[in-house]
């Protein structure tokens, strides 16, 4: 199948390349397929693109590589949806956003996908977590010029 996307282009996917997210995504509940692209020029970045929508696409992270200690805490009831055989099984990513002063990651509430049965959903952490943690941007090094 083909999918028309605004940011790449047409893109060749397979029926196995798809995500069902039953009940969407918080403010896109229509778009429930999706598909997870990698990014070609960071591999620290994947996008979600919307099958039904060309314009949407979400830039995600594995949250763990950013903010090492990081722990999803939801109730149990929260991932029988996504039928893991393991809770290890899961794939936890998270929507990379942008304020007036940094790029932002929301830990608070992250995709979490069952690969092998294709299946998504967003949930909403019980943790303390951010909605907009700030990345720190590592200081360019300074070298003597003169």
């Amino acid at each position: 199948m083909h999918i028309v996307t605004s940011r790449f282009g047409t893109l060749k996917i397979e029926a196995d390349d798809l995500i069902l997210f039953p009940k969407g995504i918080l403010g896109l509940e229509d778009c429930r397929h999706w598909v997870l692209l990698a990014d070609a020029q960071n591999d620290s970045l994947g996008w979600m693109q919307s099958v039904s929508r060309e314009e949407i696409a979400l830039a995600v992270v594995s949250p763990r590589r950013f903010v090492p200690g990081y722990q999803l805490r939801v109730y149990k009831n929260d991932l029988a949806p996504l039928e893991l055989k393991q809770i290890s099984d899961a794939q936890v990513l998270v929507i990379v956003g942008k304020n007036d002063r940094a790029i932002t990651l929301n830990l608070k509430a992250p995709l979490v996908v069952n690969l092998e049965r294709r299946l998504g959903r967003q949930v909403v952490s019980n943790a303390a977590q951010p909605v907009q943690y700030e990345l720190q941007a590592d200081p360019l090094p300074l070298r003597k010029s003169a």
